[in-house]
């Protein structure tokens, strides 16, 4: 080798030498620092030292974190304060992993990005823990508070009316969706209040269907002594009838007809009004008052036909509801087994 040869390869490695020599003092200039386009929970932390990056992520982050999470619904708010939730931040954790994300990719990688200002794109998720119990309990907390049950349409009925009550839409919370976006808001500086995700619950009886659901429905005045037909929740007929006297009154309330039977036996109640009869069962015939038909509802009570018409329009009956032969045989083909009767006043 001759000497300028010599002397171009010591030039050339001198210069190798002092690439690297440059190339070693840029990458420990760089040690403490973090790549621009580095973020933690959407915080840009980016050219920053990590003493900087401790402090910012404290200011913008951390403090933040003791505000309480919200959940809002129709005007109803659910607090989450951040002591019930313990709610702790590890910064170190965070910078570590921002300056780790800053200096991935190699020696040479990392001294061409400093040398040419090039920068990382990389989103660090926060370093954030939180009791999972606590976060639990609220989800379930505010899931009792907003579940509402769906309402099927109904009647309620009065003496001489049958009134519409409307189905109602029922609301569930899904509760995963939920959790899942707390769990987000708990780690945001910003995003602090949520709204639940929730579904609408149908109600398996519309109002539209509930004329349908009672093609056939029974209310007696007894006040008034009368028995209305209701037909698909319409009135159909209104008869007069006799009911229970003074101290044998026909029991109020809501019941069913539950038993049907044409000229039926008179099985005599085991009670002192009915003298050397109770206890007894007396067969169709003259002797028997329970005439035509008998549609039962409640404890011995029924709708039967009477021979005693006199009685109509009165409080004559031991208890049961009156009715002439006629009417209760025109009656009891209208009303199948289940149809609902309301007795009141």
């Amino acid at each position: 080798m001759g000497r300028r040869a010599q002397i171009a390869l010591a030039t050339a490695l001198g210069f190798l030498f002092v690439l690297a020599v440059a190339a070693y003092a840029i990458d420990r200039t760089h040690s403490d620092k973090i790549a621009g386009g580095v973020r933690v929970g959407g915080v840009a932390i980016g050219g920053l030292s990590t003493d900087q990056a401790r402090h910012r992520l404290q200011h913008r982050l951390v403090d933040p974190l003791d505000k309480p999470v919200t959940v809002t619904f129709e005007g109803n708010k659910y607090v989450l304060s951040a002591d019930k939730l313990e709610v702790r931040a590890d910064i170190d954790g965070m910078v570590g992993s921002a300056l780790a994300a800053s200096r991935s990719g190699g020696f040479p990688t990392r001294v061409w990005r400093y040398a040419t200002g090039g920068s990382v794109d990389r989103e660090i998720a926060p370093q954030i823990t939180y009791s999972a119990d606590a976060l639990d309990g609220f989800v379930d907390e505010v899931t009792k508070q907003i579940d509402q049950p769906a309402q099927d349409a109904s009647v309620a009925p009065t003496p001489a009316s049958l009134n519409t009550v409307p189905a109602e839409d029922g609301l569930t919370v899904i509760t995963g969706g939920l959790r899942s976006r707390l769990r987000s808001a708990i780690q945001s500086p910003r995003h602090r209040s949520v709204s639940p995700p929730v579904k609408r619950v149908d109600p398996q009886v519309t109002t539209d269907q509930l004329a349908a659901k009672y093609p056939v429905f029974l209310t007696i005045d007894r006040g008034n002594f009368e028995l209305r037909l209701w037909n698909n929740l319409k009135l159909a007929k209104t008869y007069t009838i006799a009911v229970g006297q003074a101290g044998l009154e026909t029991p109020a309330g809501e019941y069913s007809i539950d038993d049907k039977q044409v000229n039926p036996s008179w099985h005599v109640p085991d009670s002192s009004w009915a003298g050397d009869l109770a206890g007894k069962v007396i067969p169709p015939g003259p002797d028997d008052p329970i005439k035509a038909r008998w549609m039962g509802f409640y404890n011995g009570a029924g709708i039967h036909g009477t021979d005693e018409v006199s009685s109509l329009g009165t409080a004559a009956s031991h208890g049961c509801v009156r009715m002439s032969i006629p009417d209760v045989e025109e009656l009891y083909d209208q009303v199948p087994l289940g149809t609902p009767i309301y007795i009141g006043n």
